[in-house]
């Protein structure tokens, strides 16, 4: 019921003892949805925080209001220096204005998804908040009033139908009217049943914050599990506002958060399976080259203009059927063969450095996943929105350039940093407690990361193959042997104001190895 036509009418009320008298002094919005008004009295201030979404909206009144210093804009200047003479609540309405000096008005106009604010000045709309509403602006703010007929005579014409004489009940007072039997009393018993429920309606002594149907809803009424109380609309507006946004947003941002990156990944990884199968088809097939050598080795033996001849294939030790061309000759057909096999060279080439980009991307993608489980409040939640808003768009968009190498072996992935910079990204984004941390002791170099596999202990072969890469992408690179320090990420820590890649390390162990890169040398 926040935006129910009888919460508003105590809403405005008390609005109107705090704001008569004072003047307009801001108005801008920092955030999408959301326009903050700021009013000024001679010893105090009073904000107005509209949250005007397609998903949710509702009005707030935080007690000051600290505006960003970036990506802020200032609104409806037109208002500014005039003062609020009156609040006033359209009868039967979703909406209520402001009646400003010099004939300015400010119309809130909440009806749900659809809800806006618009200033006017001498009768004529000056700015609309919601721009994309465009139809708002043939509203009258002073011609918005529904007068409707409420008495005994309408509700008896009706038959008791109180949608039609009170249609702006909404679903909470019909609830209430159900839980007390309104259907099986008769018409006389009904109108009394109405009438009671009306008087606490029009001046209710406590808000409640209740919970129904799993869903947290402001009533008026005492329904469902009653989860807080509050005397004052202002309060309980405030308190239901936070609420829900901490609550009912941080499980609907969480969803949306966790499905986009989900089906990033799962792009991202069927991508990566297919290339990986081309590069395998491609190179354990027959290549063009093999099949053109076979066929120079047997110009001889081939008749003229044949389309198709069995010879011996030296590659594999026994004949195979060979389809020509009629009219190309055995040599020409071979000459093609061979710049096709240049050409699938390069593919392969192509396909693998695919392979790669597609594989950091995935780790990328899977950190922010488990960095999205561990953000399990609506705080954490934001921080997380903003520090990973790259990888949130709604379409499959290359990713920003990965801050890492990524190397594989017995099933583990060994990422290392490409720059200082770089080195604390991968350090504090892309790594979690329980993977490994190596680096060249005593010398400038990359991080390495050997990511953790619960319920594995990492072998000692892929220890030191991270540890050999530690040692290769350092400033011991040319040295024979290199110690290389390695302990979970738990025990590093970046000190505050340290420079980039710069951090502490606890409890750190050493390996002894030869700086080289071992994956080059497997191939």
């Amino acid at each position: 019921m926040h935006q129910n036509y009888y919460f508003l009418r105590q809403l405005t009320t008390e609005l109107g003892h705090k704001l008569i008298g004072m003047k307009a002094v801001t108005a801008f919005t920092q955030n999408k949805g959301e326009l903050v008004l700021g009013f000024a009295g001679e010893e105090e201030e009073f904000y107005i925080r509209a949250l005007l979404t397609s998903q949710f909206t509702s009005l707030s009144f935080p007690s000051d209001f600290k505006r960003a210093r970036a990506n802020t804009m200032e609104l409806m200047e037109q208002m500014q220096g005039q003062l609020v003479q009156e609040v006033v609540q359209h009868q039967n309405e979703r909406s209520f204005y402001l009646k400003l000096s010099n004939n300015f008005i400010l119309l809130f106009k909440l009806f749900g998804n659809r809800s806006n604010i618009i200033l006017y000045q001498e009768g004529v709309p000056v700015e609309l908040f919601r721009k994309k509403l465009h139809a708002d602006a043939d509203l009258d703010p002073l011609q918005m009033h529904r007068p409707m007929q409420q008495n005994f005579e309408a509700f008896t014409a009706a038959n008791g139908n109180i949608k039609k004489v009170y249609p702006t009940f909404g679903d909470l007072p019909a609830l209430y009217l159900a839980e007390k039997q309104y259907e099986q009393k008769p018409l006389e018993q009904q109108w009394e049943l109405v009438q009671s429920m009306l008087d606490v309606l029009e001046a209710p002594e406590v808000y409640y914050i209740i919970r129904l149907e799993d869903k947290l809803r402001l009533s008026l009424l005492p329904l469902g599990e009653i989860v807080y109380t509050y005397t004052s609309p202002l309060e309980a507006l405030n308190a239901y506002t936070r609420l829900y946004l901490s609550e009912t947003g941080f499980e609907r941002q969480y969803t949306q958060a966790k499905q986009q990156l989900d089906r990033k990944l799962h792009v991202t990884q069927t991508v990566l399976e297919q290339s990986e199968a081309k590069v395998k088809e491609l190179k354990h097939n027959k290549s063009y080259s093999q099949t053109a050598d076979v066929i120079m080795a047997n110009l001889t033996n081939i008749p003229p203009r044949a389309t198709e001849v069995e010879l011996y294939d030296f590659y594999t030790d026994q004949n195979r059927i060979y389809k020509l061309k009629q009219n190309e000759t055995p040599q020409k057909f071979a000459e093609r063969l061979y710049r096709k096999a240049k050409n699938q060279h390069v593919e392969v080439k192509q396909l693998e450095e695919k392979v790669e980009r597609k594989l950091e991307e995935a780790i990328v993608l899977e950190d922010a996943l488990q960095a999205l489980a561990e953000a399990n409040d609506y705080k954490k939640l934001k921080v997380f929105l903003k520090e990973y808003a790259p990888l949130l768009v709604s379409k499959q968009q290359a990713l920003q350039e990965v801050p890492f190498r990524v190397f594989e072996t017995e099933g583990y992935k060994i990422l290392v940093g490409k720059s200082a910079k770089n080195n604390d990204e991968l350090t504090q984004r892309h790594t979690f407690k329980e993977d490994i941390w190596l680096h060249a002791k005593d010398v400038s170099g990359s991080h390495v990361i050997i990511k953790y596999q619960a319920g594995k202990t990492i072998p000692t072969t892929v220890l030191e193959k991270a540890a050999q890469l530690a040692a290769y992408y350092s400033k011991r690179k040319s040295d024979s042997l290199c110690p290389v320090m390695y302990t979970p990420k738990k025990w590093v820590r970046k000190p505050k104001g340290a420079a980039p890649g710069a951090v502490v390390v606890e409890r750190e162990k050493v390996i002894l190895v030869k700086p080289e890169n071992p994956f080059e040398r497997v191939k």
